[in-house]
């Protein structure tokens, strides 16, 4: 945790300068586009301030979600997502939010109102410790105590956020250094206390704080906004790559995995794409890797991946740790060369010692590899046995979704869903139950067009994630998956989605219950506490809020209510799906920990 130590003495007053200004500055020469928040007086100059520049604000209706849309804006875009946050309640909303962000390593930047630099822990308004409780879960943080320092406090921030592992990045900005600084003598009394009969106390007192505003605005204008530092990739040494073709050439049953990591330099994707397609590897993808080779590739493999770490005599790790997603490594055989790559030199290691770590990007590294790779090696057998595999679970999963149900299968659903998604689709996907098993059956239709919350798990993300997608990409249908759960940490979102005319398509999978606890907590333990719901009218809700929404509650009626929601959506209105799925046992026994 850094700060700005004020080290002027005496400094004469410098011309009218407001923060907020000089704050939108370094965020327009950043490329941000977007400015998420929710208002409070701590922050208006900042708002102000990006406006008057162009940059597009947001307001929502909870903090968290300003958080998450920010996430969202960073994932897909490759510019740092910026959020601005009140003081007090409107940072410690932050803090879930910034946390998944921590652990998806998504560069975004967090403004955090606080309260002016002279009141601080004498009991003023939303007053409290910010820096502690939010340093743990961000890569860098800094209390600035200068108006001269914001430009740089803001600029480091940016460029920490993007380079190295990337990750959240956090900016306390007192409110006496974001407004006019003839305002702020005022709101401290320095000129008011001019010319009047005062006692020495009262003498003393208005002396000391002309002495401190003087301090805050010295050298203000003399501050400029540089051009942002170019952030490279870290590349992978000539001997990582040259060991990584030999083992690959030596291999007779590799797999590759791909996770989100592999992706953080997005406009290199289509580069991505094409090296993955040339080394040939049967491949997994996981978390924003989903969509990476569209739909239906030949290598890509979606099921039985235990199975297939478990015989492979070779896993190559993109991005992908060996956490709980793995087993903590025990998926793979103990017999199997593991290379891991990460940015991360301690996920490299995590739970297991590979055969070779390199500390790097995971998509450069890829891409290099493919690069120097020789041969024509295809592992024809293995890609075969692994694809029969994977075509007798489709099969299966095809059976399942014949059952009949109460109200609607809920596979059968997500199968009508992925039916109708058009190319240029992203999905955002935000609960347990229904989205998992969406996760098996629905396909992104390309790169970058997958949205989930990441290592974490969180649930709320939704309606953020589904508003910073909307924005980024606004001739796609951005579909948000819903559990009934999840729903309602964000429902309040739609009054958001209508009052910035942004048309998503949100489906609730309804089932009354928190059902991927339920599940197993019946069987267990033998009571439902806690995860049983109600069949809430949502699609009622998010009409109240502006929105148009649809219930649906028989197969029959699927055909026509996606056709219908995906026509309001055409003309420019968000829509609800309030879906009523029956319960089913296709992911019995799926809690992970």
């Amino acid at each position: 945790m850094d700060e700005y130590e004020d080290n002027t003495k005496g400094e004469e007053p410098g011309i009218t300068m407001n923060g907020g200004d000089l704050i939108a500055q370094v965020l327009e020469k950043h490329g941000v586009r977007f400015l998420f928040t929710l208002c409070g007086g701590h922050i208006s100059p900042i708002l102000v301030g990006a406006k008057r520049l162009g940059i597009r604000v947001v307001d929502v209706r909870h903090e968290a979600t300003a958080v998450f849309a920010a996430d969202a804006v960073a994932r897909l875009s490759g510019t740092p997502g910026v959020a601005a946050v009140t003081a007090g309640p409107g940072v410690t909303n932050t803090i879930t939010a910034l946390k998944n962000a921590q652990l998806a390593q998504s560069p975004v930047l967090v403004l955090g109102g606080a309260t002016g630099t002279v009141l601080k822990g004498r009991g003023a308004l939303q007053d409290i410790d910010q820096m502690a409780l939010v340093a743990p879960h961000v890569k860098w943080a800094t209390s600035v105590r200068r108006v001269r320092d914001l430009v740089p406090a803001v600029q480091k921030a940016l460029d920490l956020a993007q380079s190295g592992v990337p990750g959240p990045v956090f900016v306390e900005c007192p409110l006496d250094l974001l407004y006019d600084e003839d305002l702020v003598r005022g709101m401290y009394g320095a000129k008011a206390a001019q010319g009047k009969s005062l006692s020495l106390g009262e003498m003393a007192l208005g002396g000391y704080l002309r002495r401190h505003v003087n301090r805050l605005f010295a050298g203000a204008e003399g501050v400029e906004v540089s051009e942002p530092a170019g952030i490279s990739a870290p590349a992978p040494s000539r001997r990582a790559l040259r060991k990584a073709v030999k083992y690959l050439a030596a291999a007779r049953r590799p797999v590759l995995m791909v996770g989100s990591q592999a992706l953080l330099e997005n406009e290199q994707v289509g580069d991505l794409a094409a090296a993955v397609e040339k080394l040939r590897v049967p491949v997994y993808l996981s978390g924003m890797a989903r969509g990476l080779l569209g739909p239906d590739h030949p290598l890509q493999l979606r099921h039985k991946r235990r199975n297939a770490l478990r015989q492979a005599d070779l896993v190559l790790l993109a991005g992908v740790p060996c956490d709980f997603r793995l087993d903590y490594g025990r998926q793979i055989s103990r017999k199997a060369r593991l290379i891991s790559v990460n940015r991360n030199a301690a996920e490299v290691r995590k739970n297991r010692r590979p055969t070779l770590g390199a500390v790097a990007d995971p998509g450069v590294f890829l891409v290099r590899l493919a690069q120097r790779r020789m041969g024509d090696d295809t592992w024809p057998d293995w890609l075969l046995t692994l694809r029969e595999r994977d075509e007798e679970r489709e099969r299966e999963i095809a059976e399942q979704a014949k059952a009949t149900t109460e109200n609607l299968n809920p596979i059968a659903f997500v199968e009508s869903i992925d039916g109708v998604l058009p190319d240029d689709s992203v999905l955002v996907v935000d609960g347990g139950d229904f989205v998992a098993t969406a996760s098996y059956v629905v396909s992104p239709r390309g790169p970058l067009s997958w949205l989930d919350p990441g290592v974490f798990g969180t649930l709320g993300v939704g309606a953020g994630f589904a508003l910073g997608a909307k924005l980024c990409r606004p001739e796609a249908e951005v579909w948000l998956l819903y559990g009934d759960g999840s729903c309602a940490y964000s429902l309040a979102e739609f009054d958001t989605f209508v009052r910035h005319q942004l048309p998503v398509i949100a489906v609730v999978g309804n089932d009354a219950s928190w059902a991927q606890i339920a599940r197993d907590q019946i069987e267990l333990l033998k009571d439902d506490v806690g995860t049983v719901l109600r069949h809430t009218d949502y699609d009622v809700v998010a009409e109240g809020y502006g929105g148009k929404g649809f219930r649906l509650a028989s197969p029959d009626q699927v055909p026509e209510v996606l056709a219908a929601a995906r026509r309001e959506a055409a003309a420019g209105h968000p829509v609800l799906i309030n879906a009523l799925i029956g319960k089913t046992d296709f992911r019995k026994g799926s809690i992970s920990v």
